[in-house]
């Protein structure tokens, strides 16, 4: 399994597990580490070998500029939420926000993520959902 096929994997497995723990309760402990485990990985696999795609040569101006960056923060999002419900299923507490307030701002963020990519897509048609999109080759 290539890196991209794991960080498409990944990605999708996060959101639906994201949207499962907020609907069950952030102390459902088996979601609780698939998620946090998910999360850390997606996580762990972007600190170690960088972000995988750019913002395209369609993307300009401000929003060209400011894609990596963004991506950045939904991952520290991402790795910090990922932490806190792990600890917090361990029974532990770290300081900050709650688990769940965490979660929901990923959801936000994930959320505005989805909306930018499907206007990249449909506005600028320059294919930003095709590469995250878990689909077959021939």
């Amino acid at each position: 399994m290539n890196r991209r096929t794991l960080t498409v994997i990944l990605h999708w497995s996060v959101l639906c597990l994201l949207m499962l723990l907020l609907a069950a309760g952030s102390s459902h402990a088996v979601l609780s580490w698939i998620f946090g485990l998910a999360g850390l990985a997606m996580t762990g696999l972007a600190l170690a070998f960088g972000l995988m795609n750019g913002p395209g040569p369609k993307l300009t101006g401000g929003l060209r500029a400011a894609h990596p960056w963004a991506h950045r923060a939904l991952y520290a999002l991402l790795g910090w939420s990922a932490l806190a419900v792990l600890t917090a299923a361990t029974g532990n507490v770290l300081p900050g926000p709650s688990p769940r307030s965490l979660l929901v701002a990923l959801l936000g963020a994930g959320l505005l993520h989805g909306i930018f990519n499907l206007w990249r897509s449909t506005t600028l048609n320059d294919g930003a959902l095709r590469r995250m999109l878990p689909v077959r080759k021939g």
